[in-house]
């Protein structure tokens, strides 16, 4: 091969040498744009993100269903405080678990098997759930899926990182928070469509079977990761991938040989010897610290458990259409962040981000605190689940203030701090480690939702609900320090160029 041709592809919009002809910088300009463009690209996505879609879907299942069985005639399906909190908080101890599995499934069968493979305990958790004649039915199935979408979690960002184009990787790199966040939206407008028909809540599983299956269709015809095929010897099959991915018409031969490139530079297995290495350890603790930081924000909780907020906050709205109200905010949001963020950058959304949320659970945590409980409907010492009883229609306008601090902040996390954590996981952390470090990240990310979530409703019936929002407005803070100290700008890079940067320091890789 030339030399002009083991030159790496640069963008003439991004600070470019001219190291080509003018008439060769046009030519591979439109050999860029075709790349860019090629649908089968946008097709492979959409079926790994349907994952997400039954992740945020089954997430948030217990939002509109613990008021429900919560009044259920049965004994052996009603719930209390303490089942309520398991039946909320166990999702995401199976999410530990499938992040933990997924350090083998991802290296083993690779990305494209290991979502297909969520499948599995996915449709099974929903039959569970649809079924149920008691509560172990009930919890096992959660368990199920929170398994399913610890898997999912850790195998889409890494797929859809590993086969994007680096100037559609930030777009791209948002659709598994877009599909979460539709999930999350159409869980809630079911719940209110299905609300008072018999057995909705069973209804609402049965729904949850349609992403699933749908996205192990699709699977089946979209290709592996080239990254991953090139790891595991398997070279035809890895530029037979790219070539669908990038466009028989396109010089996606280039982009072979910088992979393989790549991948030549480093050893097939990391030895505890290299965990010393700079290289290795310092993106997967920022990528751990990432998904550390974004749980302890408190999304989660405030996810699972944001109908009954607004049922003990009292706002104007009844608490159903205030969740659906939410869930298009912040719907919105990503949608923003996704088109923004290969053009601003992900370190300013990052700091907007966690801005807007110190702004909204400081305002949360004071309004609770400082306005008398005949305003705002809360009463010390009273139980967050059960609240069905509290009034839920109050007449002072001033109960909007949960409802615009509880938007600002699903906006704030939505547009930064949701998306851009995940797509950084995927884009930072080595090729060698990758498969292993994105299912480790995964695990603490779920281990600390799980210990937030089971602890949120003892702490509010103890000490009340401000304290939890405010102790997420010192987090937020902590987010802004890290992010300014710790987190490298990735806009416009190739996986190589970040792990260049890593392997050297030169931050002359990322600009």
């Amino acid at each position: 091969m030339e030399r002009r041709d083991r030159e790496p592809l640069v963008r003439k919009s991004s600070s470019s040498y001219r190291t080509f002809p003018e008439s060769a910088a046009r030519r591979l300009d439109k050999e860029y744009l075709r790349s860019l463009h090629n649908k089968r690209l946008y097709l492979a996505v959409f079926a790994a993100v349907l994952g997400n879609f039954s992740f945020g879907f089954a997430l948030v299942y217990p939002s509109p269903v613990i008021p429900a069985l919560e009044a259920h005639p049965s004994p052996a399906l009603r719930l209390d405080q303490h089942t309520a909190s398991w039946f909320g908080s166990v999702f995401t101890l199976g999410a530990a678990a499938g992040g933990l599995s997924t350090m083998l499934l991802n290296d083993c069968l690779g990305r494209k098997l290991s979502i297909m493979f969520s499948a599995l305990p996915s449709a099974l958790g929903y039959a569970l759930l649809a079924g149920a004649q008691g509560l172990w039915m009930l919890l096992l199935g959660r368990v199920l899926t929170g398994y399913a979408g610890g898997v999912t979690s850790a195998s889409i960002p890494v797929y859809i990182s590993e086969i994007s184009h680096p100037g559609v990787r930030g777009m791209l790199g948002a659709c598994p928070q877009i599909m979460a966040v539709l999930g999350s939206l159409v869980l809630y407008a079911l719940g209110k469509y299905l609300h008072g028909l018999v057995l909705d809540w069973r209804w609402l599983a049965v729904a949850g079977e349609v992403p699933v299956l749908a996205m192990v269709l699709l699977l089946c015809f979209m290709p592996n990761s080239p990254r991953f095929l090139l790891s595991q010897d398997k070279e035809e099959e890895a530029l037979g991938s790219l070539c669908w991915l990038r466009g028989e018409d396109t010089d996606y031969g280039r982009e072979y040989e910088q992979i393989k490139d790549s991948l030549r530079k480093q050893s097939r297995r990391v030895s505890c010897a290299e965990l010393k290495d700079p290289f290795l350890y310092k993106p997967i603790l920022i990528a751990g610290g990432m998904r550390f930081l974004q749980q302890l924000s408190g999304v989660t909780c405030i996810l699972v458990y944001l109908q009954p907020i607004f049922k003990r906050t009292s706002v104007i709205l009844k608490a159903e259409y205030d969740a659906a109200l939410v869930g298009l905010v912040r719907l919105s949001a990503v949608a923003i962040a996704a088109v923004s963020m290969d053009k601003a950058g992900r370190k300013i959304l990052l700091f907007v981000s966690a801005g807007v949320m110190l702004v909204s659970n400081l305002t949360m945590g004071l309004y609770i605190h400082f306005v008398p409980a005949s305003h705002n409907g809360t009463v010390a010492n009273t139980s967050l689940v059960g609240s069905a009883t509290l009034p839920a229609e109050p007449t002072n306008y001033i109960t909007l203030i949960p409802l615009l601090a509880t938007m600002l902040f699903i906006m704030g996390y939505a547009m930064g701090w949701g998306p851009i954590t995940w797509l950084l996981m995927s884009e930072i952390l080595p090729l060698k480690a990758r498969g292993v470090a994105s299912g480790l990240c995964v695990v603490v990310s779920w281990l600390t939702a799980f210990t937030l979530t089971q602890f949120f409703l003892p702490v509010v019936n103890a000490f009340g609900l401000e304290v939890p929002f405010l102790f997420f407005a010192v987090i937020s803070a902590g987010n802004i320090l890290f992010t300014g100290c710790c987190v490298p700008e990735t806009k416009g890079r190739s996986l190589e160029q970040i792990e260049a940067f890593f392997r050297t320091g030169r931050r002359s890789f990322l600009r």
